[in-house]
């Protein structure tokens, strides 16, 4: 049987997973950034991120994943889960990317993950709001954990780290021993406004 090759979201070429000369276009996260991220969200790596998020661009979980998995220390982590879209939003796409990413991410690390968060704050979409207004919401609640145990979260991109921040803090009260936040990208910092220096940008993972 043949196996019909997928488009790139960042440059439209037919290929398995993404072309390598877009992966390879990709910056590693800004320094500085809320959380540790696989890459920045911008340029070549906000197109395949988008492609993932808003065109059903699958194929692009796997590498993905490895990217973000290689951010965990091995051993460090019991469990994965991740920062849940709003249902609204998963219905219409058909899937939660961020748990997608988090599952592949978990098959990696070689350990379960759980859908351990509910999103309960406002249902608005974090892309393209101000500061002030991330930080209003999202809110989350989380199942009962009843041994403290070490738990991931997977978001797919992370600006302020406010939804990261509540995710942790659910989870926290929920009785988890550890709480470590990862995303797949993070939005390169704004350029410094006095100096005009563009943000500076990690050299790997």
């Amino acid at each position: 049987m043949m196996v019909m090759s997928a488009v790139c979201p960042s440059c439209g070429q037919r290929v398995d997973r993404a072309c390598e000369a877009c992966w390879a276009a990709v910056r590693p996260a800004p320094v500085g950034a809320a959380v540790a991220a696989a890459i920045a969200y911008d340029g070549a790596g906000r197109r395949l991120l988008v492609g993932l998020k808003y065109a059903n661009a699958r194929q692009l979980v796997i590498p993905f994943a490895d990217r973000v998995a290689a951010l965990v220390p091995p051993g460090a982590i019991d469990v994965v889960t991740w920062a849940p879209t709003s249902g609204r939003r998963r219905r219409r796409r058909g899937y939660d990317q961020a748990e997608l990413i988090a599952r592949a991410v978990a098959a990696r690390l070689d350990v379960p993950a759980r859908a351990l968060l509910r999103r309960t704050g406002p249902n608005v979409p974090q892309t393209g709001r101000s500061g002030a207004a991330r930080a209003d919401g999202p809110a989350f609640v989380a199942r009962r954990l009843w041994r403290p145990v070490r738990v991931l979260v997977v978001d797919d991109v992370v600006t302020t780290g406010a939804t990261l921040d509540a995710a942790r803090a659910a989870l926290e009260r929920s009785g988890a021993g550890a709480v470590t936040c990862v995303a797949a990208a993070a939005t390169p910092l704004r350029r410094d406004r006095a100096t005009g220096q563009e943000p500076v940008f990690s050299r790997g993972l």
